[in-house]
């Protein structure tokens, strides 16, 4: 073992025991005390070992979120003064910083009215400034969007210590759900100024916390271990999705179409060519991903309107790592009681952006009733469920 990698060990205990302590009594005024001259010596990478351990612990995610703040808060000078390297503009994590200047430039214009309604919640004028503001900074969300479907997937195969991005995740998933919390109390309910305000310290507090941490420590650790035609790779995937607020100069492009022309594939009730799949698949109303029997993404389809992002990054993903930790044992179990049999179907519904959405699992067999997969299927069903009677008759 290098003299290097010792003292990087030596680090990681040393992080373990401060996390330990917090995680026990909440407090680690007694670890600060006796530690002034090792706090400076970390460097921001330590933590992305330190959570990765933290969470194959078991520890609940509520419990690490806090623990993740307080670790970061004793520790922050380190970070914020250590040297790193800093992205090209226009390269993939160049644009996800430029977006997040532009996310703390909305901050900065909500905080003085915010300020201002919190004196007088009766003013309407201050209260829609505000919520135009806020819906400004909901835009901000395609940028967690991309990190979840595009970033991570290639952190997880590229990684071994991948798990810290659970926690961002949580965190992302705690901001989405504060801004419509906020954005709902200004337009449409009536204003609980208790919650209205939590939320908006939470925004506030979670949108710069992570803004911090992916340029300190996971954006300069990418840009030591991940490629740069992967980087690349990212930056037209991000297009494809759209960033929030500062787009790269990239043209554009269509998606390769693979397949053997002129081969046909027998179904057994029909012959198709590859082409003719992909249309079919493709023009479906619904969104269809296909997860094989070993729990690897191997197949989305690509719909004119998708209700849930995908990119190409996903296929060869575990599902697991594609859903956040907060939802991810109800995936669990809906893959373990398709595999054991017990079940073939599971159905949710939700409403989202004016929509209602069904989404459906089902399990995939062989002829011999084998398990091979799981579909999950997801449809927007406004008008399905609005049916009444009959129509039998072409209107157009």
């Amino acid at each position: 073992m290098s003299e290097f990698t010792k003292t990087k060990a030596k680090r990681i205990l040393k992080l373990k025991e401060v996390s330990k302590l917090i995680l026990k009594t909440g407090n680690a005024k007694s670890f600060i005390d006796a530690n002034k001259e090792f706090i400076p010596t970390v460097i921001p990478t330590d933590f992305i070992e330190l959570f990765d351990e933290i969470i194959k612990e078991g520890y609940k995610m509520d419990d690490i979120k806090v623990l993740t703040n307080k670790v970061l808060n004793i520790f922050y000078e380190p970070i914020r003064d250590y040297k790193r390297i800093e992205p090209e503009p226009d390269s993939f994590l160049g644009v996800l910083e430029q977006n997040n200047h532009e996310m703390e430039l909305v901050l900065n214009k909500i905080r003085p009215e915010f300020k201002a309604f919190v004196k007088d919640i009766s003013n309407k004028e201050i209260g829609a400034e505000l919520a135009e503001y806020f819906k400004q900074l909901e835009i901000f969300v395609k940028h967690y969007t991309i990190k979840e479907n595009v970033l991570f997937p290639i952190i997880e195969k590229t990684w071994d210590d991948y798990r810290c991005l659970q926690i961002m995740w949580s965190f992302q998933d705690d901001i989405r759900r504060n801004l419509k919390t906020v954005i709902a109390q200004l337009t449409h309910e009536e204003l609980n100024i208790k919650q209205f305000n939590k939320c908006v310290g939470d925004i506030f507090f979670n949108m710069l916390a992570i803004k911090f941490r992916e340029e300190r420590i996971l954006f300069p650790y990418i840009l030591e271990t991940i490629t740069e035609s992967q980087l690349e790779t990212m930056n037209r995937e991000g297009f494809e999705l759209g960033y929030p607020y500062i787009q790269p100069t990239l043209t554009k492009v269509n998606k390769s179409v693979s397949g053997i022309d002129g081969n046909l594939i027998n179904l057994g009730t029909g012959s198709v060519s590859i082409e003719q799949i992909k249309l079919i698949f493709n023009h479906l109303p619904v969104d269809i991903t296909f997860v094989d029997e070993n729990d690897k993404v191997c197949f989305f389809s690509t719909p004119p309107k998708r209700i849930f992002p995908r990119t190409t990054a996903i296929i060869g993903r575990e599902v697991s790592n594609c859903h956040p930790p907060e939802s991810v044992h109800v995936v669990e179990q809906i893959v373990e009681s398709f595999r054991n049999g017990k079940k073939d179907q599971a159905d949710f519904w939700i409403k989202m952006r004016g929509e209602f959405i069904l989404i459906q699992y089902f399990a995939v067999r062989d002829e011999s009733q084998n398990y091979k997969g799981v579909i999950e299927v997801s449809q927007e069903v406004s008008e399905i469920r609005a049916l009444e009677g009959e129509k039998r008759l072409l209107d157009w």
